[in-house]
């Protein structure tokens, strides 16, 4: 795969200028390649020019420049460089026309082809995002290299095109041909395009048409939705024009849900592409209807930020995502019932941004451009740093200068950028002058850094008086810190219901980060970077709970002094806002990675106050966490069972709680998870077999694929079943569930058989990228570690030879989904020497390389955990006092529930 270069882009972007792109593509040539006619007006700048554009093509047929044919003796090299050399040419405007016929994508990558197995219809769309727009048209693909785009299509007859611009047929019907408006000047990476027999629904607002596609096997399910979908895109729509002073640049606003799409969704202007997991077709909780509607209103923020002003170079992509997350969580907390969108923000999303920040691949939200010399490099920043972390970062700016001088930088910035390109000197130059603040520092020490802070209180009480000191630092690796402005709430126990806290007071304390207390170790004896103190005085007794970044306005660590985590092991779910359980819960939850608080006890604490919680997006992400971290990782094998035994325990408890029919997304999450977890079939197989959960849900085509993968991984299901359940759900889900439970069962030929599916070299039909997917998914269970021992060593050259095979969309798949669940420090040892191979063929590629480095941290910092339990006999963490001061308030909480 080539890359492209900073170097090669600055200057490019120095010779030429690019006017225009008239791209014609025939869509009727067989399911193997399409026809692709680019023609591209540009000028050169000065005489003599040298320069370059990208295309990516199966066969080239033709090269004309400026009526000139050009020689293709050496196509197969061309072909091989993705690159066609234009050299010498004259100052002035020019011409180029190009004809190849281009491959479909089965790795949602270029132009992704996908046939239903539900009907035999085939669909189409484009991902050029953000490097394989050579793959559907010759471009000067770099995103300061902005043009118009006119796109032309010959589509079978009874297909629908969608495009940028409002798509017309033209002609007569019979010759499927389609014309898309031209659009304003985009970058190549947000063309877009999507064909096949969409089944759509229209409506017009503020005189624009809106529409929503999907394949035609979903179409009950769109229409289901369709006027909440419409509802949450028209409030946003609305919403942007309130604060945004430039009007919606584009001529219409489709959003198509497309299949095997590998992103969450796509922000084409007028032509939002979504996965079509968010066209539900079975049951699901409000907390993920609330994040496909985040989702919406995410990818309709991009249309300013982003689409009508574009980063020049990807070293700033965070300005468009982080902006798109910011506003995305901001608008429906503002104008939908999804009031709560920031507590599921903090329990779910932005632990994104935490973890992977710990990580060795941890950079700057906004990295230095030399950073990011390539394409290469820029892919692997679209992560939990440049979204999760760098909405937290605007959060907290947003805190700091206030919305009104925040928005008015906003709109100054699309003032003078419009249609253009701009970099993050740009964004923060009118950021500064509409606040008259100095935010060039605040950015060089929020955007400019990594690591993430940590914040720890001390608390002294003295007769009728007390004293919090909250302790600031850095992180172990860089010692940097950052300014914080954070509310401290101050909660009490209600003394006519002790479980509940009801707030006493919540100060608001500014952290500057500089050095007024002694720097070194931190308060609690551990390694720090140097640090500071904040030192606050109040009259009155101590607070039963003092919770540092009440309202989670910033980004850091938080920790809680002894007699504050007694509290809340007794009382979390006592606490009256969703956003402070959310941020008491994160605390936990970053305690135990860090070895500070027992794996037993976060589940302890998950036992007692999640059947009594009423947030849906704190509970799915605390059992996530309990089941997929702490049962499967932080915890050893022998203390596994107990785990599930505590996780399911909990389920049952929200199953017994919503037996009355209210809280059914309470119950969708609990039932969810106890199939995960269960441990015995028995059980499974009766609500498989009635069709049921007793007291309900219904199963649903979900439940049942989890069910019975869950089946399929205790040794209780056979291939039989598997080939039964298809038949009753033979859609592209079903498809999915079907190569998940048969890489998932116990048994020598169906391992063999998944792993030649996902890595063998014998020619045969290579999986898609959804079926890579969920065969890796289903291949490792922690139940079955003995039976896979022999694929632990295998799987690293493995993963190395079908990265560098099927690229990037692959690579990520089989790193991030079919790593080894193997904790242990053989595992260890094969990632590390994988990743400092001296052989290049024994190299990964850099997209594997990344999610490996990942991996591979994740799993170290998994034996630390381990080992800091059997350091302290398996109890405790911040030491015994500690330990046993928790495990009391735990039984009491038990004793009086």
């Amino acid at each position: 795969m080539s890359v492209l270069t900073r170097d090669e882009a600055q200057t490019r972007a120095r010779l030429i200028e690019v006017h225009r792109y008239t791209i014609d593509l025939d869509l009727t040539r067989g399911d193997e390649t399409f026809g692709s006619i680019t023609t591209i007006r540009f000028s050169a700048r000065e005489p003599d020019a040298d320069t370059f554009v990208e295309l990516n093509p199966a066969v080239l047929h033709r090269v004309v420049l400026d009526g000139r044919e050009l020689p293709l003796d050496n196509a197969e090299e061309l072909i091989a460089e993705e690159r066609l050399p234009l050299t010498g040419l004259a100052e002035g405007e020019h011409e180029l026309r190009v004809e190849a016929d281009m491959r479909y994508s089965r790795t949602g990558e270029g132009m992704h082809r996908f046939t239903d197995p539900a009907d035999g219809e085939t669909y189409l769309y484009t991902m050029c995002c953000m490097s394989d727009a050579n793959g559907v048209f010759a471009a000067f693909d770099q995103p300061d290299l902005k043009a118009v785009f006119e796109v032309h299509v010959t589509a079978p007859p009874e297909w629908t095109v969608l495009g940028n611009g409002i798509a017309t047929r033209v002609g007569e019907p019979d010759e499927g041909r389609w014309s898309v408006a031209p659009t304003p000047p985009l970058s190549t990476y947000l063309v877009a395009l999507a064909a096949g027999p969409y089944h759509s629904v229209r409506t017009e607002h503020a005189g624009l048409p809106f529409g929503l596609h999907v394949r035609r096997s979903l179409a009950p399910y769109l229409d289901a939705d369709a006027e909440e979908l419409f509802d949450i895109t028209r409030r946003c729509f609305d919403r942007y024009h309130e604060i945004f002073e430039e009007p919606y640049p584009f001529d219409s606003y489709d959003q198509a849900f497309v299949p095997e799409f590998n992103s969450g969704a796509m922000e084409n202007p007028g032509l939002v592409t979504f996965r079509d997991e968010f066209v539900y077709r079975s049951a699901v909780t409000d907390a993920e209807r609330q994040t496909r509607a985040m989702v919406i209103a995410h990818e309709m923020a991009h249309m300013w930020f982003g689409d009508l002003v574009t980063m020049k170079w990807w070293d700033d992509i965070w300005l468009n995502e982080s902006f798109a997350e910011y506003m995305g969580y901001q608008t429906l907390t503002e104008t939908t019932r999804y009031t709560d969108t920031w507590a599921d923000f903090g329990v779910r999303r932005k632990n994104w941004g935490y973890d992977a920040d710990q990580r060795p691949s941890t950079h700057p939200v906004a990295p230095e451009p030399e950073q990011v010399p390539d394409t290469g490099a820029a892919r692997l920043n679209f992560d939990g740093i440049s979204y999760a972390k760098g909405a937290s970062a605007l959060r907290q700016l947003v805190a700091w200068l206030g919305q009104k001088d925040f928005l008015a930088g906003i709109n100054t910035h699309f003032a003078r950028h419009r249609f253009g390109n701009a970099t993050l000197a740009d964004f923060i130059d009118s950021l500064a002058e509409a606040s008259g603040r100095d935010v060039h520092t605040w950015a060089d020490r929020w955007l400019r850094t990594t690591g993430v802070d940590t914040l720890t209180p001390a608390i002294t009480a003295n007769g009728g008086q007390w004293t919090a000191e909250i302790h600031h630092r850095g992180s172990h690796d860089t010692g940097t810190t950052r300014p914080h402005r954070i509310a401290i709430g101050l909660y009490d126990h209600e003394p006519a219901a002790p479980h509940k806290l009801v707030l006493r007071d919540r100060v608001e304390a500014e952290l500057n980060g500089a050095l007024n207390g002694a720097p070194g170790d931190t308060p609690d004896g551990t390694p720090g970077g140097d640090g500071s103190t904040l030192t606050l005085s109040f009259t009155g007794p101590r607070p039963d709970l003092l919770l540092l970044n009440d309202g989670d306005l910033t980004y850091a660590k938080i920790r809680l002094d002894p007699g504050s985590w007694k509290t809340v092991v007794r009382s979390l779910s006592g606490l009256p806002d969703a956003v402070a359980r959310a941020v008491v819960w994160n605390a936990a939850r970053d305690m135990v990675r860090d070895g500070e608080l027992a794996p037993g006890a976060y589940l302890d604490a998950a036992r007692a106050h999640l059947p009594h919680e009423t947030d849906i997006a704190i509970v799915q992400g605390v059992l996530a966490f309990a089941r997929t971290q702490i049962a499967d990782r932080y915890l050893p094998a022998h203390r596994r069972a107990a785990a599930l035994a505590t996780i399911t325990a909990t389920c049952r408890d929200l199953l017994r709680r919503t037996e009355d029919g209210s809280g059914p997304g309470l119950r969708l999450a609990a039932v969810r998870t106890f199939v995960d977890s269960a441990t015995s079939a028995a059980e499974l197989r009766d609500w498989l077999d009635g069709d049921t959960v007793p007291g309900g849900p219904a199963l649903d085509p979900e439940l049942r694929w989890q069910i019975l993968g869950r089946l399929a991984v205790l040794g209780a299901a056979t291939p039989d079943d598997i080939d039964a359940e298809l038949a009753r759900d033979s859609s592209a889900t079903g498809q999915e569930g079907a190569a998940r439970c048969r890489a998932a069962l116990p048994d020598a030929d169906a391992k063999r058989a998944a792993w030649a599916a996902l890595f063998a070299t014998d020619g045969g039909p290579e999986l898609s990228n959804y079926l890579v997917t969920a065969t890796a998914g289903g291949f490792w269970q922690p139940e079955q570690h003995s039976l896979l021992a022999e694929y632990v060593p295998a799987y690293f050259p493995a993963a190395v030879a079908v990265a560098t095979r099927r690229g990037p969309a692959i690579a990520d798949a089989v790193a991030r989904w079919g790593f080894p669940t193997t904790v242990d420090a053989t595992t260890l040892r094969l990632g590390e020497e994988c990743l400092s191979a001296d052989d290049p063929s024994a190299a990964p590629s850099p997209a594997l390389r990344r999610r490996l480095a990942d991996q591979i941290d994740d799993l170290r910092r998994a034996l630390r955990v381990r080992e800091a339990q059997e350091a302290e006999g398996a109890e405790g963490t911040e030491g015994a006092e500690k330990a046993t001061e928790a495990e009391a308030a735990q039984g009491a909480q038990r004793a009086e529930a």
